[in-house]
C-alpha cells in the first residue's frame, strides 16, 4: 500500500500534525497528514487530492523528503512523504481529527505513528554531514579553531572522528565545543564512544561502528542524543533499525582512504536505501556536488571529509 504524508511547513518552521482518531489503527498517535495512493495516480498528485480532501487546502509546491517501507504486523505500506511548503487556504479539520503546529525540535518521538518517526529524524537532519579528518595529536588547536569557525558559519552535523587521539582528549575537545554548537543549534557526534556521548549531554551524540551496531537491543541515548549507523550493507542497515536515527552508507564512490574498496555507485545505493525506512547519507568519495544525485537515489544527502573542510 503506497501512502503519501504531507510535511507541511510555514512561514515559522513548524509543522503541522494529525492525531489519528479513535476507533482507527495506532489511535491516538500523532502523523503527517495525508493519505492511500490511487491506482495509476503520480506521487505529488496524490497528496494534492489527499491534503485537499483532509485539510481542504491545495498544495501548490512540494518536494521529496524521505519514503519510508514500513510493517504494521502483517500490514506492509510504504509511506511517502513530501514536503510542502506553499498552499492556498487554511488548514482544517475536515475528518475530524485534532490538529496542532509543533516546531520540528519540540516534537517528542513516542507521540507519532512508528513509520513517522523516521519522517521526522528526516525533517530534522540537514542534507549535509561534516566529518574531520584524521589528524595527530597536535593538530588539537588547529582542528578546535576550524570547527569553531565551521559552527559559526552554520555547520549543523559534525562527527569529530580523530583515530589517533585517546577517547579523553575527544570528549574534552567536544565539551570545548559544545557551548557554541548549542548555541546554534549544530550536533556533534563523537566516534563508536556512548559513553562520552551520554556524560556529555544533549547536543553529542554518537556514530556507531558497524561492529557495533548489533551490541544493543535498543537505542543506548535517549532520543534527543542522535545515534548514527556506520553502514555497508543491507544486513548493516537491518541492525541500525530500531538503535539509530540515521545511517550512512559507503563506499558510494572510489575514495583515497580505500582505494582498494569495491564502490557501491548509485544503483545498489538507491536498492538499499528504497528498502529501510532509516535516512541514508552517501558517504565515500562524496563532496557537495554530488548532493543532487544523492537526494535523487532516495538519500538524506552527503557525508564526507575532503569535500567537507
Amino acid at each position: 500500500m503506497h501512502v503519501m504524508a504531507g510535511v507541511l511547513i510555514d512561514s515559522q518552521g513548524r509543522v503541522l500534525l494529525a492525531q489519528r482518531p479513535p476507533g482507527k489503527h495506532l489511535a491516538g498517535l500523532w502523523e503527517f497528514p495525508g493519505g492511500k495512493l490511487e491506482a495509476g495516480e503520480a506521487p505529488a498528485d496524490g497528496l494534492v487530492r489527499e491534503l485537499h480532501e483532509e485539510l481542504g487546502v491545495e498544495a501548490t509546491v512540494s518536494e521529496p523528503l524521505i519514503r519510508v517501507p514500513w510493517h504494521y504486523g502483517e500490514r506492509s505500506l510504504l509511506l511517502d512523504a513530501r514536503m510542502v511548503r506553499a498552499w492556498q487556504g487554511e488548514p482544517a479539520s475536515l475528518d475530524g481529527q485534532a490538529l496542532q503546529w509543533r516546531f520540528p525540535d519540540a516534537v517528542d518521538l513516542g507521540m507519532l505513528a512508528p513509520a513517522d518517526q523516521h519522517i521526522l529524524r528526516a525533517l530534522q537532519l540537514p542534507v549535509r554531514y561534516a566529518i574531520t579528518a584524521d589528524a595527530p595529536t597536535s593538530a588539537q588547536d588547529e582542528w578546535q579553531n576550524c570547527l569553531r569557525r565551521a559552527i559559526a558559519a552554520g555547520e549543523q552535523m559534525i562527527l569529530l572522528r580523530f583515530p589517533q587521539w585517546p577517547p579523553a582528549r575527544i570528549r574534552a575537545l567536544a565539551a570545548t565545543l559544545l557551548p557554541e554548537a548549542r548555541a546554534r543549534g549544530a550536533r556533534l557526534l563523537l566516534s563508536g564512544d556512548v559513553d562520552g556521548a551520554l556524560a556529555l549531554g544533549e547536543g553529542v551524540g554518537v556514530q556507531l561502528k558497524a561492529a557495533q551496531i548489533g551490541q544493543w537491543q535498543e537505542r543506548p541515548l535517549p532520543s534527543t542524543q542522535w545515534i548514527g549507523a556506520s553502514c555497508h550493507d543491507a544486513d548493516d542497515l537491518g541492525r541500525a533499525l530500531g538503535i539509530a536515527d540515521f545511517a550512512t552508507l559507503s563506499p558510494v564512490a572510489v575514495t583515497a582512504t580505500h582505494p582498494d574498496a569495491s564502490p557501491l555507485g548509485w544503483s545498489a545505493f538507491t536498492q538499499l536505501v528504497d528498502a529501510s525506512p532509516l535516512p541514508v547519507y552517501a558517504l565515500g568519495g562524496m563532496t557537495m556536488e554530488q548532493l543532487e544525485p544523492a537526494r535523487q537515489a532516495g538519500g538524506q544527502g552527503v557525508a564526507g571529509i575532503r569535500g567537507f573542510w
